[in-house]
């Protein structure tokens, strides 16, 4: 969800100043032209659960599933949201986490069974330890999997389910601060996919933004040169929502304003 809550509660976040120079998208995508390893295929319907007292529907709950799966243009076969208003759509059909970062969490999370999914996400992926995934997959990336293909479209920002997944109130705070996004991807082309299915990408947008940097410039108190210049590159990307680019609009007005 993209909005005024969110806002809030990013940038109260201060850990995300580090900012990637988006001008050398050319050397990057020699680099990043690589292939990562679907390891883990991951589905679940919407469930009731209980959190705080109330029962609360929710979709976050995934489990590993083998074989060959069906993707389609707004899901997984066996996948389903359950509040549409802010998951799931076309710009959000799957959601992509890395291998890596069940590593990072076992040790946040000490004692805790994660099993594949346990993250809300689709696809568990593997990237081969050529460090975080967030910085290397750019908007607008195309990857072939399977059968089909999928473009990268937006970092994820969690809701509170992911508290209500790992049981804890801090997580959606702590998820934010360790960088570890994860990201979403469309689907180009359906087909079928499974776990040990190569990523391979096929082509990538020419205003290439880092996810890490498009949560970079979401979380960022105030726009300067460096972010006005990278938000218009954003905004030339087709695959970028527009919720996304109607809040990066008014971002830019409000640095027009203070200028």
């Amino acid at each position: 969800m993209v909005g005024d809550d969110w806002h809030d509660l990013l940038c109260a976040y201060k850990g995300f100043e580090e900012k990637v120079d988006s001008q050398e998208w050319l050397s990057h995508w020699a680099k990043d032209r690589r292939t990562m390893k679907l390891v883990s295929v991951n589905t679940g319907m919407p469930r009731e659960a209980k959190w705080h007292g109330r029962i609360v529907k929710t979709g976050i709950f995934k489990e590993s599933v083998g074989g060959r799966v069906a993707l389609r243009k707004l899901n997984l076969d066996g996948d389903r949201q359950a509040d549409l208003t802010v998951h799931g759509g076309e710009h959000k059909a799957v959601y992509c986490y890395s291998l890596a970062h069940y590593d990072f969490w076992k040790k946040e999370l000490p004692g805790r069974e994660l099993p594949m999914g346990m993250f809300g996400e689709n696809f568990t992926i593997d990237d081969r330890g050529q460090g975080l995934p967030e910085e290397s997959a750019h908007l607008g990336d195309r990857f072939s999997v399977g059968t089909a293909e999928v473009v990268v479209t937006q970092p994820r920002l969690p809701c509170y389910k992911l508290g209500v997944r790992l049981g804890s109130d801090d997580m959606v705070k702590r998820f934010l601060a360790s960088g570890r996004t994860g990201f979403y991807v469309a689907v180009v082309r359906e087909g079928e996919v499974g776990a040990g299915d190569e990523m391979k990408v096929i082509a990538r947008e020419a205003n290439a933004l880092a996810v890490s940097e498009i949560t970079n410039l979401y979380v960022a108190k105030r726009y300067a040169e460096a972010e006005i210049n990278a938000v218009r590159r954003a905004l030339r990307v087709p695959e970028l929502a527009e919720s996304w680019k109607e809040y990066f609009r008014e971002r830019m007005r409000q640095a027009g304003e203070r200028n």
